[in-house]
């Protein structure tokens, strides 16, 4: 049996996985280890990518960024947070802001550091991303759609190093990102319909609380629909292997969203919503797998 002292750190460990949302950041690293592995390094043994001490670098430096992201935008969003997500406000307020201020800090520092093993132009990168994460928690995130655009850019920004340090730029690794920008978009905006209450009181001039929710509905509509392209064009004129399945389900998906977003009215409905899009998201990740699935066993030897 755990004593007080020992539960009470127990409670704070999990808190802090709470505010950076753990979970988040151990499927962004495994997205940019597949991604490397089956899309933009088909050249190289299997061994190579896996072992390249750079890439872990830089997957290390975008976890601790992402970290740090999230523990500024709880420090920036605690109030609005308190009505929004009440239950989940308790537990992040277990760890005091001026320890969250700490981790963030070092978080950033730590991030720096790793980046400097790849190279000046990596360090260069994360700064900025650190900076971006920064400026978009303090300032943008009030800003009506431009804070929107921003949160999605900077959630495949990771992705975009990785892209970098392979100097891969096919076509068809555009269209994948265009596909994945739009869905977060489009996350990012109904996470704007499901916090209405709280930005209202805490004044945040979000596209809901400015222009109601049918104008949200009708942005959010059209994001959806141009997703389809990208849907489209990966299935029919790029070779995605098994991976055209995902696209062909994630169609289907995109049609009952609409359907369901154009009759959702309450919070719940909205968090039904986001939860779809987060499922096409993670059932993505995983889809990568699908491009060859004898890949990684013809790449070992």
């Amino acid at each position: 049996m755990l004593n007080r002292r020992n539960r009470l750190l127990l409670l704070k460990l999990l808190s802090l996985f709470s505010v950076v949302r753990g979970y988040n950041i151990l499927m962004i690293g495994l997205a940019q280890y597949l991604a490397s592995i089956y899309i933009l390094s088909l050249d190289l043994p299997l061994r190579k990518v896996v072992f390249d001490f750079n890439l872990f670098a830089i997957v290390l430096a975008s976890a601790l960024v992402i970290a740090s992201g999230y523990i500024i935008n709880n420090f920036y969003d605690a109030e609005k947070d308190l009505i929004n997500k009440p239950r989940k406000s308790m537990l992040d307020r277990l760890v005091s802001q001026r320890f969250k201020l700490t981790t963030y800090f070092v978080l950033n520092f730590l991030a720096v550091f790793a980046a400097s093993y790849v190279s000046f132009r990596a360090v260069f990168f994360f700064s900025a991303y650190i900076f971006g994460i920064w400026f978009y928690s303090h300032k943008l995130k009030r800003v009506p759609f431009i804070g929107n655009f921003v949160s999605a850019t900077l959630a495949i920004a990771p992705f975009f190093a990785v892209f970098v340090y392979y100097k891969n730029f096919e076509a068809s690794i555009f269209v994948h990102a265009m596909f994945l920008f739009l869905l977060i978009l489009a996350r990012e905006m109904i996470k704007d319909l499901e916090n209405m209450a709280g930005d209202m009181a805490q004044d945040y001039r979000t596209i809901p609380v400015l222009y109601g929710t049918k104008v949200s509905k009708i942005l959010i509509s059209i994001l959806i629909l141009l997703t389809l392209l990208p849907s489209i064009l990966l299935i029919y004129f790029f070779d995605v292997g098994y991976m055209y399945l995902y696209f062909i389900g994630s169609i289907f998906l995109l049609f009952l969203f609409l359907v369901m977003l154009w009759k959702a009215k309450t919070k719940l409905h909205y968090v039904g919503l986001h939860n779809i899009l987060k499922f096409i998201i993670i059932v993505g990740v995983f889809s990568i797998l699908l491009i060859d699935v004898d890949l990684v066993l013809n790449r070992i030897l």
